[in-house]
C-alpha cells in the first residue's frame, strides 16, 4: 500500500504528521484520509508523545479533495456515495479530538480540504505566499464536510466573506478571518512552528490535554450532529445537476453552465 501519511517523532514528544503525496499537490484521495484518521488515532492513544505538527511534503500544503476520487463518486449509490464522501469528516474529527495541542504548519496552496485541515488545528503558522479558498461552490458543490471546523474557528460573521464565494485570499486575509494564527517568511516557517512547540514541552502534559478539553467545551466545539447534519447537506449536493456539471466542467476543461458566456 502507498504511504500518503507519514509520522516522524523526535525523542521530546514531538510528533510531525506528514501529508506525503507531493505529486498531487497531496490532494485527499479515499486511501489518503483513511491514513490520515489511522495516524490520528493512533497519537491520539500515544502518551509519550506531547505535540502534535500538521504538515505537508511538496509545494502544497493540500489541494482539497482529490478531483478523481470525486468524479468516482456519481458512479455510487446514494448511501454509498454518503459514506465515501463522510471520510473527510471522520478525518477531521480525528484530527480535532486530538488531546495533544495540534500546530498547522501552512505552505503554498490550501484549498477547500486544505482550509479545514488548518481550521481543525490549535494554532496555524502559514508562509506569507500562502494561497487559500473554499473552492466548493466553483464545483457545484459546498464546503460542507468542513464546514463546522472552519465555523467554529472563523466565526459565522467572517465565515460569510468567503464560505459561499469561492473567493482565493491571501496569508494576510487569512490571518484577519482566523484561519491563520500567523504569517511568516517561508525562511522563517520552521523557527515559528518550533516557537510554538517548545512552551508546551515545558508544562505537565495531562494538565494541557485537560485544559484543551476544557477550552472545548467551554467554548461549544464541533458537536457530532454537526457533522452529521454536514454530512447529510453534502449527499444531498452531489444528487444535484449542478454538481455533475461542475465536476464534469474541471475534467473537461470547459465552462459550467451557470458562468456567464462573452
Amino acid at each position: 500500500m502507498t504511504e500518503f501519511i507519514e509520522v516522524a517523532r523526535d525523542t521530546r514528544g514531538v510528533a510531525t504528521l506528514w501529508l506525503s503525496r507531493a505529486d498531487k499537490h497531496n490532494a485527499l484521495s479515499a486511501e489518503m484520509m483513511q491514513q490520515l484518521e489511522d495516524a490520528a488515532r493512533d497519537l491520539a492513544q500515544q502518551q509519550t508523545v506531547r505535540v502534535v505538527v500538521l504538515a505537508a511534503r511538496g509545494k502544497s500544503f493540500c489541494a482539497g479533495g482529490d478531483l478523481a476520487w470525486m468524479r468516482a463518486q456519481f458512479e455510487m449509490d446514494s448511501a454509498t456515495r454518503r459514506r465515501e464522501s463522510a471520510r473527510i469528516a471522520t478525518a477531521l474529527m480525528a484530527l480535532y479530538d486530538l488531546p495533544q495541542p495540534l500546530i498547522g504548519r501552512i505552505h503554498g496552496n490550501a484549498f477547500g480540504g486544505g482550509v479545514g485541515l488548518a481550521s481543525v488545528c490549535d494554532v496555524t503558522i502559514g508562509v506569507s505566499g500562502v494561497k487559500m479558498g473554499l473552492t466548493e461552490t466553483r464545483l457545484g458543490l459546498i464546503p460542507a464536510n468542513i464546514g463546522p471546523y472552519v465555523i467554529a474557528r472563523m466565526g459565522a460573521v467572517r465565515a460569510r466573506e468567503v464560505f459561499m464565494n469561492a473567493r482565493i485570499f491571501d496569508a494576510e486575509e487569512a490571518v484577519r478571518l482566523n484561519i491563520l494564527t500567523r504569517a511568516v517568511s517561508e525562511d522563517r516557517l520552521d523557527n515559528a512552528v518550533e516557537a510554538e512547540v517548545a512552551p508546551y514541552l515545558e508544562c505537565a502534559p495531562g494538565a494541557v490535554a485537560d485544559a484543551k478539553a476544557l477550552l472545548r467545551s467551554l467554548s461549544g466545539g464541533v458537536t457530532q450532529d454537526q457533522v452529521e447534519f454536514a454530512i447529510d447537506a453534502l449527499a444531498r449536493r452531489w444528487e444535484s445537476d449542478e454538481a455533475r456539471d461542475g465536476v464534469g466542467a474541471f475534467f473537461d476543461k470547459r465552462a459550467p453552465g451557470w458562468q456567464p458566456r462573452d
